[in-house]
């Protein structure tokens, strides 16, 4: 069986729990569309925030297209989204089809984050601001006065904070921010931590009348009645989420002493995984992980990135596993 360590899946898988309650499903239930006011009340809980502050996607992918297409439709399809490189490249993919132009904020040295960068690169047509914490693929957080100094420069424009993995940096934007600045809409997913990939459940987190906005050009029953019970059972299980978070930090350290031992460039991840300077024949690499039924993402495309690969940092003995590939790796180069 080939071990996924290039999606930033949970590869320890959901929480048993999950997988009772889909079991528990009755026939009745799988015939009946799902109405998410359960889930929108889960979802709300579990952030502490007002029901009337989330809406609930399928995927955080289907939420950022919702952000994307918001912007292009406040802006009669004449806009500009900044994209910070090295970025997920779904922001992109979402602005092309929603007639937006991409303005890239190129990488500093080291990925350090510039606001002020950011905001030179800003005009009157700026709608849409994509930002994600930590960076996916660099692992590396944003503050959060740097978010809010963009918000409030670009009062016109969504700032979309992409918090797909802030159950691994245990920082999140929601507490305290919503009101005070509508612009900001936040992203999460229980794809990661939570083990719900495959299920594909999200939450956008913002002020009321923002939800409001995004929520009049969503489709209707997106989540699914398995997704639906599946949340609720994900979120009712508080230990598996630590395990599993406890379980990424370790690997992580592990795998960032490994790669010094070995003399490559990592990045103090905040997320799930870890970015890997392997050199030129990172490609090589990947494919030579996959023979030997380790996936990995080959990452040297994306800005910045030359020579990189990601490596999903999860249950301890599947990153030992890509730790003893890798140490192979390099004697096989080093002859």
């Amino acid at each position: 069986m080939t071990l996924r360590l290039h999606y930033n899946e949970n590869t320890a898988g959901c929480s048993h729990d999950v997988l009772r309650a889909i079991s528990a499903l009755s026939v009745h239930d799988i015939a009946t569309y799902e109405d998410d006011s359960r889930t929108v009340a889960n979802i709300a809980r579990w952030f502490r925030v007002p029901d009337l502050s989330v809406l609930p996607v399928n995927g955080l992918d289907e939420g950022i297209l919702l952000a994307a297409q918001l912007a292009a439709l406040e802006s009669r399809f004449n806009y500009d989204a900044v994209i910070v490189e090295p970025a997920f490249e779904v922001y992109a993919d979402v602005v092309r089809t929603t007639g937006g132009s991409i303005v890239r904020v190129p990488p500093r040295p080291g990925f350090t984050f510039d606001p002020a960068a950011l905001l030179a690169l800003t005009t009157e047509n700026t709608r849409l601001v994509f930002l994600c914490d930590p960076n996916n693929p660099t692992g590396l957080g944003i503050a959060r006065p740097d978010i809010e100094a963009i918000a409030d420069a670009l009062p016109k424009a969504i700032v979309f904070v992409d918090e797909a993995y802030a159950d691994f940096s245990g920082r999140t934007l929601i507490d305290g921010t919503l009101e005070a600045r509508p612009n900001i809409v936040i992203g999460r997913t229980f794809a990661k931590a939570h083990g719900l990939a495959g299920l594909r459940i999200g939450a956008l987190i913002a002020a009321p009348a923002t939800i409001g906005r995004l929520r009049q050009l969503a489709l209707p029953y997106r989540i699914n009645v398995a997704a639906a019970v599946a949340l609720r059972a994900a979120l009712a299980d508080r230990t598996h989420l630590t395990e599993t978070v406890n379980e990424s930090t370790e690997s992580k350290r592990l795998l960032q002493e490994a790669c010094a031992a070995l003399s490559l460039e990592t990045w103090k991840s905040e997320a799930n995984f870890v970015l890997v300077r392997i050199g030129g024949r990172s490609a090589e690499f990947a494919r030579w992980m996959e023979s030997r039924d380790v996936r990995i993402r080959d990452r040297s495309a994306l800005a910045g990135c030359h020579g990189c690969v990601r490596i999903t940092a999860g249950p301890v003995k599947h990153t030992q596993l890509a730790i003893s590939l890798l140490e192979e790796w390099h004697a096989t180069q080093s002859r």
